[in-house]
């Protein structure tokens, strides 16, 4: 079972932070873990007239500190009683010393709320973004919801075994991390799990057009063929999942598959929002070793779309491209 040992929660200025910190104190309470949350001040930088680290600039970035270090006090004054809390402000880009907190002290979840209400019209090129794409360890973006627990968690794998060996391997140790991870929520919440996978027979369009236009009979074996295969992926998946890990866990949850044709980016935004997911754990990118990968395509698409709670998942290997360094950014 996936536990969290250190978990990282960010606070934004100006946003009311009652729900994530809800969420983020009851995990580490079960889990657990040792919570630090934090927020992160703008770096004052000099006006006109102002010297660059004159003391004009240095008295306002105090300020700016001590304002934010207020703001956080009292924003998780109201759950010491229930668990021990390391509060500080960091100061500088919020995503580059979010990450640089994550690389120092070896965070293993960050969760915050989105940056906006309306996050999802407006996620590319945002601090959350940036998480998404460079965060070594998972990140939470919660959502505000009337309950406190969550009652469908839908868990977002890929099965397709078109891919070099190589990259099958991680794809299926991110795989199992997602599982993993998506059913020790559904424990802790009592909430129904749901995994997806979706698929596509790649080339039936072609085989149904003009220039080789073959037999209605012949593509729709070539369909169901290409469906029993990443039928059967599905199947050994959790079967491995339940072999060498939660048996019990999935035994008592009795996961409901979903096997769905069509895109992924079109069809998991699509499915959770006809189960009403209250959460969606995917994973973000397929490849590694690059420093600096950017988010797939096709992960950045859904995440586009989806309108709940969403846990992204890197993959074993995952080389962020920030540094410890402060470079002034």
């Amino acid at each position: 079972m996936k536990r969290f040992k250190r978990m990282l929660c960010v606070v934004e200025p100006r946003q009311t932070a009652e729900a994530v910190l809800e969420r983020a104190v009851s995990l580490a309470q079960n889990n657990q873990a040792v919570l630090t949350v934090v927020s992160v001040a703008p770096r004052v930088t000099a006006g006109i007239g102002m010297p660059e680290g004159g003391p004009i600039s240095a008295e306002l970035q105090e300020a700016e500190i001590a304002n934010s270090r207020q703001q956080l006090e009292n924003a998780v004054a109201p759950f010491r009683s229930r668990i021990a809390i390391d509060a500080k402000v960091l100061m500088g880009t919020a995503f580059l010393e979010i990450i640089r907190e994550v690389l120092r002290h070896g965070h293993d979840l960050v969760i915050k709320a989105p940056e906006d209400p309306a996050w999802l019209d407006r996620l590319f090129g945002t601090d959350d973004m940036h998480l998404l794409r460079k965060c070594p360890c998972p990140v939470w973006l919660v959502k505000h919801s009337p309950s406190k627990s969550y009652r469908r968690i839908l868990a977002a794998v890929d099965v397709d075994a078109d891919h070099p060996a190589t990259e099958l391997a991680i794809r299926h140790k991110l795989n199992v991390k997602i599982l993993e991870l998506a059913v020790s929520l559904a424990l802790s919440d009592f909430a129904e799990l749901h995994v997806a996978h979706v698929w596509e027979a790649l080339g039936e369009s072609a085989m149904r057009g003009a220039f080789l236009h073959r037999p209605d009979a012949e593509v729709i074996n070539y369909v169901e063929q290409v469906r029993e295969l990443h039928d059967q992926g599905l199947d050994d998946l959790l079967n491995d999942v339940v072999k060498s890990r939660d048996e019990d866990a999935l035994q008592y949850l009795s996961p409901k598959r979903h096997l769905v044709k069509g895109q992924a980016q079109k069809e998991i935004p699509r499915l959770a929002k006809s189960l009403e997911a209250d959460l969606v754990v995917m994973g973000t990118v397929a490849r590694t070793g690059v420093a600096g990968l950017f988010i797939g395509n096709t992960a950045e698409a859904i995440l586009e779309q989806i309108e709940c709670s969403v846990l992204a998942v890197k993959p074993e290997g995952f080389e962020t491209p920030v540094s410890l360094e402060d470079r002034h950014d």
